[in-house]
């Protein structure tokens, strides 16, 4: 039997994976849309173009300007953080991570609605920026969303952990001099 702090140690290295692997699938796939093409190797621009196809996943393959919005926002404000997360979570009972990891959590999941509602309800084949591509039926939008919906929860997951944890929650007694 895990009791609170075990429990609260596992999550934290569930967190700790998260942040660890968000780091080269944001440098090597993400990035690629809003950075320049010549900074890619010819295998991780093929990479990204066999996910693109295989997931029908149009956002990355051809994004709009709102989707390259997110991007920009991933490589200035998310990137710096996910190693300082993947530090604080493996490392374990950082208080100081909280408020980071609060913003982090909000601002993640409030990009993944749009996301994922346009992933649900867009009419790709009509919609031009997309050229037709994208997902055409039910099971292709719900294998797409399958691939987003863990930015989406492991947020969620992440956010109410900061706020429930009685570990995280509590302020430490600060000293009088």
């Amino acid at each position: 039997m895990m009791g609170p702090m075990g429990a609260r140690r596992g999550l934290e290295w569930l967190l700790g994976l998260y942040f660890l692997s968000h780091i080269p699938i944001t440098l090597l796939v993400d990035l690629q849309a809003v950075l320049p093409r010549d900074l890619y190797p010819v295998e991780l621009r093929n990479l990204r173009q066999w996910y693109t196809e295989e997931f029908k996943d149009a956002l990355l393959q051809n994004p709009p300007v709102w989707f390259k919005s997110f991007l920009f926002c991933e490589l200035v404000f998310q990137l710096p953080f996910f190693p300082i997360a993947t530090y604080a979570f493996f490392k374990g009972g950082c208080r100081w991570i909280r408020t980071p990891a609060i913003i982090y959590s909000v601002q993640t999941m409030t990009t993944l609605i749009p996301i994922l509602s346009t992933v649900l309800l867009e009419d790709f084949s009509k919609a031009s920026c997309f050229k037709g591509q994208g997902p055409k039926t039910f099971h292709e939008r719900l294998f797409l969303v399958s691939v987003y919906m863990p930015y989406f929860l492991i947020p969620l997951i992440l956010l109410l952990f900061m706020l429930q944890n009685p570990y995280y929650k509590s302020e430490e007694k600060r000293k009088k001099k």
